[in-house]
């Protein structure tokens, strides 16, 4: 079994392409505001209109359950990416997720790719709705 690894979830949303993806751009700080997982978001380096590796953004979120000893996040490295592309009335997000266990045992992330997928649909809501 491998260490590494990649996950993928396409989400249809209601928004057109360039809203979803500039909420994530120039409008991430309001995202604790919208979806109930997160908690807060700020910037680690760069700025909030930073793309690519560049700029980090430092979320607090509950993603799953954790085991009560995890005191850190069991992955060499991990990295999520946003595709966002229109599609008829709407648009297909995609959200894929390269990773890189410690050891064997640690599970692949599906944990933080169902709570994108959540915060996905809650974004699509707010974006729909306002």
């Amino acid at each position: 079994m491998a260490l590494s690894g990649k996950l993928e979830a396409e989400v249809e949303v209601h928004s057109p392409a360039a809203k979803f993806f500039s909420l994530f751009v120039t409008q991430l700080h309001h995202v604790q505001n919208i979806s109930d997982l997160v908690h807060e978001t700020k910037v680690h380096q760069g700025d909030w209109h930073g793309v690519g590796s560049d700029s980090v953004k430092h979320w607090t979120y509950t993603a799953g359950k954790l085991s009560p000893n995890t005191r850190k996040l069991p992955y060499k490295s991990l990295k999520a990416k946003l595709q966002v592309a229109d599609k008829g009335s709407g648009a297909l997000a995609k959200w894929t997720y390269e990773y890189e266990k410690l050891s064997q045992e640690v599970p692949p992330p599906q944990a933080y790719l169902d709570f994108v997928t959540t915060v996905t649909k809650d974004l699509d809501a707010h974006l729909t709705k306002a």
